[in-house]
């Protein structure tokens, strides 16, 4: 069922695979709709007012001074700025994937968090080198190359500290594959099969370092994608259902309940008052 007009808006990059611009001339793109990327997008928060908001997947944050967020392609997400100072970087998914090597990034986004102190010089440095290179010739390598600098540097403040090198690069590829995979293949089975591991070690894997199971992992993201629809989209219950691979509307409204407490309809409403 094709309905793109009633979908969620998605924001493309569309002649330039980086776009750069400082949160007081309003950033790359509008920031007040409701909306997804098709790509990523670093946002550095410099100085802010007291009503400075960020909304994310369903979560709002307040924002505060020297605060960075990363917004990964496909999270529903709105600001509510006006004039504060920073950057923002739209990054095509091409470009990202090689400057930056941030596992908290690339599955699923990470939240505000506070650039440390000690850092902040190097990171300005490295932001008016990337500024002073995008307005005048943009070299698309060396962009990625002070891009790569920038990521290494507030990389180190979110990298989870996994204890198993194989098993950490494992649940990644998994992240990335349920990301790519989720509404079409729904068993553990077909993970495990990529991964070529068992689906019992796989399982053990994703219990140890998530505490959870790959049933839930997949269930999980059905949900986030479920609740994006019936908040900002305009489709149908029985739309999302079959948009999301469900045969059936009234069993996703059961799957839904199951994991959520309420039913689609009184989700729906509830987001709209």
């Amino acid at each position: 069922m094709n309905i793109p007009e009633k979908e969620i808006p998605v924001h493309h990059l569309t002649s330039e695979k980086f776009q750069m611009s400082t949160l007081s001339a309003a950033g790359p793109e509008n920031f007040h709709d409701v909306h997804r990327h098709n790509f990523f997008e670093i946002i550095w928060f410099r100085e802010v007012y007291e009503k400075s908001r960020l909304e994310l997947d369903f979560e709002s944050y307040k924002l505060e001074n020297n605060q960075i967020c990363i917004i990964a392609p496909g999270q529903a997400f709105n600001m509510k700025i006006e004039g504060e100072e920073g950057y923002a970087m739209a990054i095509s998914r091409e470009i990202f994937n090689e400057a930056c090597d941030i596992e908290s990034v690339l599955t699923g986004g990470e939240l505000p968090f506070f650039l440390d102190p000690k850092n902040e010089k190097t990171c300005s440095t490295i932001l008016s080198l990337i500024e002073q290179e995008y307005k005048a010739t943009a070299r698309t390598e060396l962009l990625k190359a002070y891009l790569k600098a920038f990521c290494i540097i507030i990389g180190e403040q979110i990298k989870p500290q996994e204890p198993l090198l194989n098993d950490r690069q494992r649940i990644h590829e998994l992240v990335v594959l349920i990301e790519k995979h989720y509404i079409v293949e729904k068993e553990t089975s077909f993970y495990a099969e990529k991964l070529k591991i068992s689906t019992h070690h796989l399982n053990d894997i994703v219990r140890l370092l998530r505490g959870t199971t790959v049933k839930k992992m997949i269930s999980q993201r059905l949900i986030l994608e479920a609740k994006r629809e019936l908040s900002f989209g305009a489709l149908t219950v029985k739309e999302i259902a079959f948009k999301l691979g469900f045969n059936d509307a009234s069993y996703f409204s059961r799957f839904f309940k199951k994991h959520t407490g309420q039913n689609p309809d009184n989700f729906k409403n509830n987001e709209k008052r």
